[in-house]
């Protein structure tokens, strides 16, 4: 930061929306920075913890409307627990997660204070495609558990943990609950075609979930996938079940994400299968 801020709008007294030198509207945090203060009023740069800028529109008019509606020690909470994201992942996270997270957060402790328990219904899929943003999300909500002695259920450990995949990829949260949802869909065709229950905690259902996770981020992205036609029709001719499966599970993601998908993806997803499959 260079130069000082020209005070826009005080949300509340540790946070302010400021034009910069630049000309451009930023989100000032630090403690006290908003007290006393006036709107056209010079602000120093030494008064300011943290700055980010939220570059959607909508999402400034979000936040704005959002901070004075939730106390000012909850907005410092999260700005800690941002920044505790950022220090585990090193490196900065789009800044929309200042709203998205501030948002269901907050919404959640007010869910919970009011005796209402919303359970997440794809808490296992989320830990196992995205362990590291998992584990940070645990830390996360243990930190806001302590600070202001609640006790956020486990599910809340889930959806943090797709807010912060979101901020890592610019993925909306509603399109990595779509896969989660997808994902969870495609294990129980799996396990009703198969006739057998799949262990959650085993390695086989690991590195399944992960291929499917991976499937579907290539075919978002257009990738292409590496062709094995003579392992293609050795997997045909040995694994019918498992080679015909693999092609209903493609046609429903393909249907759901309206999407194409590789042939290619036909044998590694049954390698996956048969791996899983009654022996």
């Amino acid at each position: 930061m260079n130069g000082g801020f020209e005070i826009k709008k005080i949300l509340n007294n540790n946070v302010v929306i400021a034009i910069s030198d630049q000309n451009t509207e930023v989100v000032l945090t630090g403690k006290g920075i908003g007290f006393n203060q006036k709107q056209g009023e010079r602000l120093d740069e030494s008064k300011v913890d943290k700055y980010f800028v939220l570059i959607d529109k909508h999402e400034q008019e979000q936040y704005k409307l959002l901070v004075p509606n939730v106390p000012e020690s909850f907005i410092a909470i999260m700005n800690d627990s941002i920044s505790l994201i950022e220090d585990k992942l090193d490196s900065q996270l789009d800044e929309h997660i200042h709203v998205s997270l501030t948002d269901h957060l907050s919404f959640a402790i007010k869910r919970l204070r009011q005796g209402l328990d919303v359970k997440y219904p794809f808490l296992v899929e989320t830990q196992t495609m995205y362990p590291k943003e998992y584990t940070i999300a645990e830390e996360v909500i243990q930190h806001i558990n302590h600070k202001l002695d609640v006790a956020l259920p486990d599910g809340e450990i889930g959806f943090v943990a797709l807010h912060i995949h979101s901020a890592i990829t610019n993925r909306s949260v509603g399109k990595l609950n779509k896969y989660s949802a997808l994902i969870n869909q495609l294990v129980h065709v799996i396990e009703d075609s198969l006739y057998l229950g799949i262990d959650r905690t085993g390695i086989d259902y690991l590195r399944l979930v992960r291929h499917l996770r991976h499937a579907i981020e290539r075919s978002e992205l257009n990738q292409p996938v590496e062709a094995h036609e003579r392992l293609e029709k050795v997997l045909k001719e040995e694994y019918p079940v498992c080679y015909n499966l693999s092609w209903k599970l493609i046609k429903i993601m393909q249907k759901e994400l309206r999407t194409n998908f590789p042939d290619a993806e036909a044998v590694y997803l049954t390698m996956h299968l048969q791996r899983l499959s009654p022996k």
